[in-house]
Formats: C-alpha cells, sequence, structure tokens
C-alpha cells in the first residue's frame, strides 16, 4: 500500500463502460508509463466485475496504484446502489488489491462507521465536488476535515477567475491535511497546472485514448510534456495568456517550449476570461501571483484602464498585448509592434519606404503607429472607407479607396484583416496583382495563406505572419525575464503546434 505523499503528481482517470475496456485502456496507460490510475467502478455496467480485474491487473503492472472509486448517482456518478452497497463494492476493490479509495463526503457522513474498515488497509480519500460553484473553501474543508481520512479531495467548479486563486489557496494554507484541490471547467484548467504547485498531493488527467471523466481535463502528456507538472515547484513563477476565446493559443506551447529551453522553473497557462470578469482576473493575478501575461482580443484596449503605467507607444496604439509585475506596478506594453517593424526591416529600410496597409481594425492600426513612428510613408485601406479615413488621421496616413490601387505601387505591403484565416482559407483581399514589392500577411493559421501564395506566384518577398508572432513573442519573453528569448525553440514549437490545429 503506497503511503498517499508518495503517490505520483498525476492520476490518470479511467471512467469506461465496461471492464474490457477499461483494462484495455489502463493497460495502454501503463504501458506509457503511468503508475497511478483511477477506476471508475461506477461507470461500468458490471462493477463488481471492474472490482475483481483489479487483481489480474496488477499482476502485470505491479508498479501501478489504483484508485478506486464508485461514486453514487445522487453525488453525480453513476451508481445506482445504496450506501452499502457502494462499500461493499469499494471492499471488494481493496480486498483484490485496489491501493486506495475515494469516497465522497455524503457517504462517508451517512455511513462513518464504515470508514474504519479501511484502516490499514487501503488509503482513503474524502471527496467533495460541487458542480455548480465554488463556494467559501473555509466552510468546505472544516466539514471534510470532521471525517478521518488519508487525504481529502475538494472540487469545485469554477464560474469567475478568482476562484482558482481560492481554491489553491486551501491547499496553501493546510498543507498537513494532504489535500487535493481542483476546479473544473475550462475557467478553473489553471487548478489542475498548479494545484501541486501550491501543495495539492496530485492533479486528474484524462486517459490517451478515451473522454476524461471531467470537464477540464486533459492528457497526463499534456500535464507532464507541455506544463511540466512533475518539475514545478513551489517557487515557480506563473505567466499566461488571457483571452475569450482562449483554447486555440498557441501561445502556452510557444512559451512553455522557452522556459523549458532556459530550464526555467516557470509556467505559462491559458485563462479564459470574458470581458465582464477583468476586473476579477486581476483580483487572481494578485493572489497567485502571476509575474507577467499575454493579451489577446477581446481585451488588448480595455486592459489599459486597470494598469498603473502604460509605454507610450502602446498608449498611442490604445493596445496592450504585453503585462508584466515590477516593484508592486502592473506595466503594459505593445509588442505587436516590433512583430511589424523588426521582420519587415529585415528585407526593406523602414524609414521613408511606403506601406500599404490593408485593415481598419486593432492590428491595422498598431501597424501603421508602429511603421509610421519609425519613419515610414503609411497609405491605409480597407472594406469600410469610414473607418479608413479615421484610423488615417490618427496614425497621420493617407487614406485610399480600393480602385485607387490599380495605378498605385508600394515598398511593402502589410495585411491586418482576418481574410484567409482557417478556416476561410481561400479568402483573399487581392484578387489580381499585388501592388507591392514586400507582402506581410499578420494571419499565421494556416502558415501558408492565400495572400503569401499568391505573392510568391507573382515574385513578391514575403513576410509570413508566424514572423510577427515568434517576435512578439520572443519580445515579451525578454520583458519577463531579462534573458535573451530561445527563438528556434519557440519557433518550432510554434510550427507544431500549428501543424496540429
Amino acid at each position: 500500500m503506497a503511503p498517499i505523499r508518495s503517490l505520483p503528481r498525476i492520476c490518470i482517470a479511467l471512467g469506461l463502460p465496461d471492464v474490457r475496456t477499461l483494462l484495455e485502456h489502463a493497460r495502454k496507460e501503463a504501458e506509457a508509463g503511468e503508475t497511478f490510475l483511477e477506476f471508475r467502478l461506477d461507470f461500468l455496467d458490471n462493477p463488481c466485475a471492474g472490482a475483481q480485474a483489479i487483481t489480474g491487473f496488477l499482476e502485470h503492472f505491479p508498479d501501478c496504484n489504483i484508485l478506486a472509486t464508485c461514486r453514487r448517482h445522487q453525488n453525480h456518478g453513476k451508481f445506482n446502489g445504496s450506501i452499502e452497497e457502494q462499500f461493499a463494492l469499494l471492499d471488494l476493490a481493496v480486498r483484490h488489491g485496489a491501493h486506495a479509495i475515494d469516497v465522497e463526503i455524503e457517504s462517508a457522513e451517512m455511513a462513518p462507521e464504515r470508514l474504519s474498515q479501511f484502516r490499514g488497509r487501503a488509503q482513503v480519500v474524502i471527496s467533495y465536488h460541487n458542480y455548480e460553484a465554488t463556494p467559501p473553501m473555509d466552510t468546505v474543508v472544516h466539514r471534510m476535515l470532521r471525517m478521518p481520512g488519508d487525504a481529502y479531495k475538494i472540487v469545485t467548479t469554477a464560474r469567475k477567475p478568482s476562484d482558482n486563486a481560492r481554491v489553491l489557496a486551501a491547499a496553501k494554507a493546510l498543507p498537513k491535511h494532504r489535500l487535493v484541490v481542483l476546479a473544473m471547467g475550462e475557467l478553473g484548467f489553471p487548478t489542475r497546472v498548479l494545484s501541486p504547485v501550491f501543495g495539492g498531493i496530485f492533479s486528474y488527467a484524462a486517459p490517451l485514448y478515451a473522454e476524461g471523466t471531467a470537464a477540464g481535463q486533459v492528457s497526463a502528456r499534456f500535464l507532464r510534456h507541455l506544463y511540466r507538472v512533475e518539475k514545478l515547484t513551489k517557487a515557480a513563477k506563473i505567466y499566461g495568456v488571457i483571452a475569450d476565446p482562449v483554447r486555440h493559443s498557441i501561445s502556452p506551447v510557444v512559451h512553455n517550449r522557452a522556459f523549458q529551453s532556459r530550464r526555467m522553473d516557470a509556467v505559462y497557462l491559458p485563462f479564459l476570461v470574458s470581458p465582464a470578469h477583468l476586473r476579477d482576473f486581476f483580483s487572481m493575478a494578485e493572489k497567485l501571483p502571476l509575474t507577467g501575461f499575454s493579451v489577446t482580443l477581446p481585451h488588448k484596449q480595455k486592459i489599459i484602464r486597470y494598469l498603473d503605467t502604460v509605454d507610450p507607444l502602446a498608449r498611442r496604439i490604445g493596445a496592450v498585448n504585453t503585462v508584466w509585475r515590477k516593484a508592486g506596478k502592473w506595466r503594459g506594453a505593445n509588442t505587436d509592434a516590433a512583430g511589424v517593424t523588426q521582420p519587415l526591416s529585415r528585407l526593406i529600410r523602414v524609414p521613408k519606404s511606403s506601406v500599404l496597409i490593408v485593415g481598419n481594425g486593432g492590428a491595422a492600426r498598431s501597424a501603421a503607429c508602429a511603421l509610421s513612428d519609425s519613419g515610414a510613408r503609411i497609405f491605409i485601406v480597407g472594406r469600410n472607407a469610414d473607418r479608413v479615413r479615421a484610423l488615417a488621421k490618427t496614425c497621420n496616413a493617407e487614406a485610399l479607396l480600393r480602385e485607387q490601387l490599380d495605378s498605385r505601387y508600394f515598398d511593402a505591403l502589410v495585411h491586418a484583416t482576418p481574410l484567409g484565416m482557417t478556416p476561410n482559407v481561400n479568402e483573399c483581399f487581392f484578387n489580381g496583382k499585388i501592388p507591392a514589392d514586400v507582402v506581410f500577411d499578420m494571419v499565421y493559421n494556416p502558415l501558408e495563406t492565400e495572400l503569401i501564395k499568391r505573392a510568391r506566384q507573382q515574385g513578391k518577398r514575403v513576410v509570413p505572419g508566424l514572423d510577427m508572432f515568434i517576435e512578439q513573442a520572443v519580445r515579451q519573453f525578454e520583458i519577463w525575464t531579462g534573458e535573451s528569448a530561445p527563438r528556434p525553440a519557440m519557433l518550432k514549437a510554434a510550427c507544431e503546434a500549428l501543424e496540429h490545429k
């Protein structure tokens, strides 16, 4: 029987419909090197057979630790039997080799005398689940500790960013009580990575080839190799990206690869933050605390009001994509600007060059301000003539109509609209000749956009959108860490991430 403290940081939750499928997936996990598996007996059509199958499985994989769970349907499980039948199944699992059992607090409170039968035979994890919200954690912990257990699992549902901080604070405040703390849902994903950092004894992951048992679970491969859960220490610095939606972002892949390349005790997480929760996010950021974070849609403009200082270019652009904390103050900058000027400067002499910007939104404004500050002559065209004129006035640029392009030619063109972005990969602003020597497309998914393809066919020099993404990410890394960024590693990570999109 493995002591709870010595178990791995990652437990694979296996909730399958029948014993054969359960054992098949358990075998795959064990062969992949996993040594801590949860058998959800309540998911099985024959829970007794599942409990009995533990013996045979452990004969083949003796290094595995099995956590047996049989959650009743009253507590959001799938077992329809009585509490007596539930404990009988858990006892059967222990007799067949289960190292630990999960007993929900409701069952423990209704039959506390049954817990003693496992003393000395298996570790007992008392669990609490709230599928609606994250209640006051001190109340939950007080309730849990009244029951004798070897560990206590508290799982809530995150409804706002600060719920993450409250859940994690419970583990940090009570290190002697062997807590497992998690918040479900996409909002609560950060707790799945940070729980062990804050003192939680392990986290849960989905199996490689099946769905998980709770909202927000990801595979152990992600937790271990992308987020390095098993290597992070309590001193790890926390970074991230805030967006809504955030799931599509490749920034976690890129920045975590950079931290890994530089052997830094740091992690970069996706934070789902709606516009209504921006203030609440800062509450969480203060409490964790966050060292720095990236900002993307829809927060680049509104984030400014929450910052103590903003650099002049970001202030002029009216958008911030990089935030960090220094001397207790939140500071903001816009590295998207360098993401435009630096790649272009490798192909043309930017000062006094003529640059056509296609677009009239935030990306176009960022490019126009950055290039104007670098001495370029800026021209702007887009589908909305009124917005183009308004943008041109603020950026010392000339507004053009689309039909005027037939008689104009530019040193460079910067495309700053979503046209051509996945899934609409065949869209392109230009149907015929592209009026510039150098074509820069901000879109980086797909890697080779329709505009870039047509530009190559016309013999133009091109700047793919990924160049901009990497440049701005490199600047972020260097602002946050004070070290040079591992550019090749970051580029490789971005390409790999986009290939799997």
